[in-house]
């Protein structure tokens, strides 16, 4: 007796299987060994460096990097950063909300939301990487935690033309290390993180002018605040 199901249709169930549980395991996989292993390169790096424009990547612990520049990217990027699970809703919604009405807005998406898109995915802002990125984010939020996620995104971002991570963006822009950066080049170098391509922290033009002190003086309002305590603990 058979079941009528013919045989090459039966033979191919195994490797299809073995291949969604595969699938499936390597995020997780890559989750959790970037959870203590620096990651060795991303797809934008490997793309960038492809196209011309180099790669100058060091890797740093968080407790080598100056926790003004933490104070600065929380300022600019994601002031809710300790407050949310990766998602910040209400910015979210203020999006939706002036989308609707036809005005154009920052689409709020959140450090971690960031960690998650230059870590693991690929430049763009198709709806396929935007789902892999929400999955990415959960992931990394309940694996790392939000020290990690700050450490990593510090190393991984991209501060000029094929210069990656605090450390390599420190010595690009003011010749000395991530630890040793004063208040002013922690926000001039937030200022540019929307657009390191476009924009220079160390000779700066109006708009980073402003854009950078606008940010200083939010960073006192994250250090009063205890906005970065996710990140550098109470403060006495």
């Amino acid at each position: 007796m058979t079941d009528g199901t013919p045989k090459k249709t039966r033979g191919w169930g195994r490797p299809i299987l073995i291949a969604f549980v595969v699938f499936a395991l390597l995020p997780i996989g890559g989750v959790l060994s970037h959870a203590v292993a620096p990651p060795l390169t991303t797809l934008l790096m490997v793309g960038r460096a492809v196209g011309g424009s180099g790669l100058d990547y060091r890797w740093r612990s968080l407790d080598d990097i100056s926790p003004r520049l933490v104070d600065a990217v929380i300022a600019s990027e994601d002031a809710r950063f300790c407050e949310h699970r990766g998602f910040d809703m209400k910015a979210i919604r203020k999006a939706l909300e002036s989308n609707a009405e036809g005005r154009k807005v920052k689409g709020g998406s959140t450090i971690s939301q960031q960690t998650a898109k230059n870590v693991f995915l690929w430049p763009g802002r198709d709806w396929i990487r935007k789902g892999l990125e929400a999955g990415y984010t959960v992931m990394i939020e309940t694996v790392w935690g939000k020290r990690r996620i700050m450490e990593v995104y510090l190393n991984v971002a991209e501060w000029a033309p094929g210069v990656y991570g605090a450390e390599a963006a420190a010595h690009h822009w003011f010749g000395k290390g991530a630890a040793d950066l004063t208040a002013a080049e922690a926000a001039r170098l937030a200022a540019i993180l929307p657009s390191p391509r476009r924009y220079q922290a160390a000779d700066p033009g109006p708009y980073v002018r402003r854009r950078a002190s606008r940010v200083q003086a939010a960073m006192g309002t994250v250090r009063n605040q205890g906005l970065d305590a996710c990140v550098v603990g109470s403060r006495s």
